[in-house]
């Protein structure tokens, strides 16, 4: 587990939200890696955004953003909203694959802002538009 992180859910909620759910082991055992990882990488400022942390009180730890518009707001809504029992900010990279317009077979890594575990879901989110 990692150092100073409160999970919102205690060991046996977790065990009984993910048995409500019924998930297959694959997806539990990918909730439990995140659950149990730090953020895959550190954000940056860049040209055009300014990254920040921002203390949760719902995680007991601060999140990181690189947006005040967009990534900082998801945040304060994620924070805020009834249904959402945890969330991590940039949780381990996965692999997207796809086929080029050629045909030719690509994959690709991405890490996504958040995953977001609701009272009946859990999903990377999609960024707001």
């Amino acid at each position: 587990m990692l150092e100073g992180v409160r999970l919102v859910f205690e060991q046996d909620q977790f065990l009984h939200w993910l048995r409500k759910l019924n998930l297959s082991e694959r997806a539990e055992n990918l909730i439990q890696q995140i659950r149990s990882s730090n953020p895959a990488r550190l954000v940056q400022s860049g040209r055009g955004n300014v990254s920040g942390r921002y203390p949760s009180r719902k995680m007991g730890v601060t999140i990181q953003f690189e947006s005040h518009k967009n990534e900082l707001a998801r945040i304060q809504e994620l924070e805020h909203a009834s249904d959402v029992v945890e969330f991590y900010d940039q949780p381990p990279s996965i692999k997207l694959e796809y086929q080029s317009a050629a045909g030719k077979k690509l994959g690709v890594l991405h890490t996504a802002d958040f995953f977001v575990i609701r009272e009946t879901s859990a999903a990377l989110p999609d960024r707001p538009a």
